[in-house]
């Protein structure tokens, strides 16, 4: 008897190893349009697949799978909805409808309503706090006064001055029976230590993380991660807006400040911030409910200030504030301004700012003269030609970083939160914005604007065509690939 045996050489290993490679990069591209995306995200993906198919199929694994209708968000989906449902039955009971009100704005209240269930709740407070030197010290008190309950929900949540004191303020209130509930992403808290955890959780304070990335579970959690900001404390006060807990709110950065806003809210608006820290509570603790009415009571307020929480996110079935974006810039007739860190808005949001400013509108878009990425920078830069060719005014932010996130639109809409004009927080992050209809508060935050403009650079054709000649290469490359990020 013989024993017959071969040995494979390496010339057909690799042919073995190329074939498989060559399938599964066919499979991904066929998955990739399969999904039906935005044409020039789909392109992108197929242009990095193709050209670099090893680290391709592995980015697109990691930030390319498309979970919108993932049944984990189809559920969190539904709890949502299910608590709106308590809020307006059981506990706002005069919660303003749409087709009810006298208000200019009801059909955009409307849209609210129908694509993210932002209920319009009229009477409220608001306070605008600029950058941390004037949120923490208002936050802080609020929660050393806390009687019932503080929750937290923050993207990044790092060690340092502020932490100490946020756990020096909760270890005091937990000694005195107040329930203390945090939510952090593990991407954006990435700095947070364990030793930083571990004393919250020997405090007595309940803490999760929001979709926790494991190495065995990388690949399907990365790309939508919670960047929403709330705190509430016993329903008398709540706060919503671009700050996160890390010291660079005070320390600032290289050049100067580190620039944000940041809103206080009393009133109705309260209980709608408090129902989506409590969907997201029921999501990273797998069904814990919060359902009894004393977290969702509210101090009476009798002022009116019409608010709309609203959010956005994989687990909606429409880009909410994408859309509430777009329309609001529609709606302008006077002045649209927008500042945001980041400028990757989807063509939608180009077009309609281009169309604005061709009307007649007083378009003006402020962004950081340093990103705190230069990849980013870059594909924002890419866009500033076509902005300025319709009239649309770009402006650089020169004292610091630029972190403020809101839309003004002719002293009546003001939008306030979370979400960036990327299409990141368009498309992929969890996002929650408020939504204010009030010409005083809206002048205020117009006059803060003004403020920052006058720390900034108008960008002209002139000074822009003198840029650099390696950020002038790098910038259409950088939009090819921004909707990989």
């Amino acid at each position: 008897m013989f024993l017959y045996s071969s040995v494979i050489g390496f010339s057909d290993l690799w042919t073995i190893l190329s074939f498989t490679w060559t399938v599964l990069v066919v499979i991904t591209v066929v998955v990739v349009i399969a999904e039906r995306r935005e044409p020039v995200n789909t392109l992108a993906w197929i242009m990095v697949i193709t050209m670099f198919p090893v680290g391709g199929v592995i980015l697109f694994l990691i930030l390319g799978q498309n979970h919108r209708k993932q049944r984990t968000f189809m559920q969190k989906e539904l709890y949502d909805s299910e608590v709106i449902t308590h809020l307006c039955n059981e506990q706002l009971h005069h919660i303003a409808h749409p087709d009810r009100a006298t208000m200019p704005n009801r059909n955009f209240v409307r849209l609210m309503l129908n694509n993210s269930r932002a209920l319009l709740t009229e009477h409220n407070r608001v306070r605008i706090l600029n950058n941390g030197e004037q949120t923490f010290p208002d936050m802080f008190e609020e929660m050393s006064k806390a009687e019932r309950y503080i929750h937290i929900e923050f993207f990044a949540i790092e060690g340092g001055v502020l932490f100490d004191r946020l756990v020096e303020i909760l270890d005091d209130r937990i000694a005195h029976g107040v329930e203390v509930r945090i939510i952090y992403d593990s991407v954006g808290s990435r700095r947070l230590r364990r030793r930083e955890l571990l004393r919250l959780r020997a405090i007595g304070a309940e803490v999760r993380s929001f979709m926790p990335v494991w190495i065995a579970r990388f690949t399907d959690k990365v790309n939508y991660r919670n960047h929403r900001k709330i705190v509430v404390i016993d329903g008398r006060v709540g706060y919503t807006g671009g700050v996160n807990i890390a010291d660079r709110y005070i320390d600032g950065v290289r050049g100067g400040i580190w620039r944000d806003t940041h809103l206080r809210i009393e009133g109705e608006a309260v209980a709608m911030l408090q129902s989506v820290f409590v969907t997201d509570w029921h999501f990273v603790t797998d069904g814990c409910m919060l359902s009894d009415e004393v977290y969702f009571h509210t101090q009476e307020v009798c002022d009116v200030l019409p608010i709309q929480i609203a959010t956005s996110g994989p687990d909606s079935p429409y880009a909410s504030i994408m859309q509430a974006y777009f329309a609001a810039i529609g709606k302008a007739e006077r002045y649209i301004y927008v500042s945001t860190p980041y400028l990757l808005p989807n063509q939608a949001i180009v077009t309609a700012l281009r169309v604005a400013a061709l009307s007649g509108v007083d378009v003006r878009v402020l962004i950081p003269v340093r990103g705190d990425n230069i990849f980013v920078a870059w594909a924002g830069y890419s866009y500033v030609d076509s902005l300025m060719e319709a009239g649309v005014k770009v402006y650089l932010y020169n004292k610091g970083f630029n972190h403020s996130k809101f839309l003004l639109i002719d002293d009546c809409i003001s939008s306030v939160g979370s979400a960036n004009l990327d299409n990141r927080s368009f498309e992929d992050d969890f996002e929650v914005q408020a939504i204010i209809y009030d010409r005083a508060v809206t002048e205020e935050l117009r006059g803060y604007f003004l403020q920052d403009l006058a720390k900034s650079t108008e960008i002209t054709p002139e000074t822009w065509a003198k840029r650099s000649r390696l950020s002038k290469i790098m910038e259409p490359i950088a939009r090819l690939l921004a909707p990989l990020f």
